[in-house]
């Protein structure tokens, strides 16, 4: 049943590296470890990175861990050259603010001005993090993903090209590959009672063993703009969630169109 609940979301694993946070259990699972293996598994930044202060000018982080100003490169064609040699790295931009060290940034990935980011986090190859976005520990940004201006994400996941680009909320959260977040769109992780969240699926009951869940996203489910999903709210791949609409929560079947 573990591979069918899955199945029913992805396609696929991410990444190979963090392959293993679904291995085992359902889904909602990864939720729950995605903290410690971040913490485990990262690197720090190097000790030239400015952390707990705006960055001052606009940095190169390579991927080998120097720490570059950007006034000092060349950018010929799309990439990037120091002292002749091609480089390759994550450009983080002037105003951007590090809490903590336990950062991975991938290759062609950018940090906007005035984003604050809280550790641990990943930011996969050519990921965006937008102006203005808040993320708060324990967020893994997979390849091509986009967290846009003023959204906060909490304690989440975000497959490859999986999008947050508005004004949204991202709490304990899953989005799969090509998830589409419209602009406004929150995905509420607590329960007025805060008792933990259960989940019914053709007439089974779930225990999730988290008083803290949002919502997981299968693959092309997209959200119109101003929706809300209720804590604990499963949507299978390829769904609709219209504009503003109140879903969930429960479950919610592959293909599904949610108007009212």
């Amino acid at each position: 049943m573990v591979d069918l609940l899955f199945n029913e979301f992805f396609s696929e694993l991410p990444e190979e590296r963090f392959a293993e946070l679904f291995k085992e259990g359902y889904p909602w699972e990864a939720l729950k470890v995605l903290k410690d293996f971040l913490f485990d598994t990262l690197p720090e930044l190097p000790k030239d990175f400015p952390v707990e202060t705006p960055l001052r000018e606009d940095l190169f982080l390579t991927l080998e861990g120097e720490v570059i100003p950007v006034s000092e490169l060349t950018f010929i064609n799309g990439e990037y050259f120091f002292k002749g040699e091609r480089v390759l790295g994550a450009l983080i931009k002037a105003g951007a603010y590090f809490s903590g060290r336990k950062f991975y940034l991938g290759n062609s990935a950018i940090v906007e001005p005035f984003a604050y980011l809280k550790e641990p986090v990943y930011v996969g190859d050519q990921a965006e993090i937008r102006h203005a976005a808040y993320l708060r520990g324990s967020v893994y940004v997979s390849s091509k993903a986009v967290i846009g201006h003023t959204t906060e994400v909490k304690n989440s996941i975000f497959f490859p090209q999986a999008k947050a680009a508005h004004f949204a909320y991202v709490g304990d959260s899953i989005l799969g590959r090509d998830v589409n977040l419209g602009a406004g769109t929150k995905l509420a992780n607590l329960k007025f009672h805060k008792r933990e969240i259960t989940i019914e699926i053709e007439g089974r009951v779930y225990k999730t063993g988290l008083k803290k869940f949002g919502a997981i996203l299968g693959d092309r489910v997209q959200t119109g703009c101003n929706a809300v999903l209720q804590p604990g709210t499963l949507v299978g791949q390829g769904s609709f969630i219209f504009p503003g609409v109140v879903a969930g929560p429960g479950f919610i079947p592959k293909g599904s169109k949610i108007k009212k």
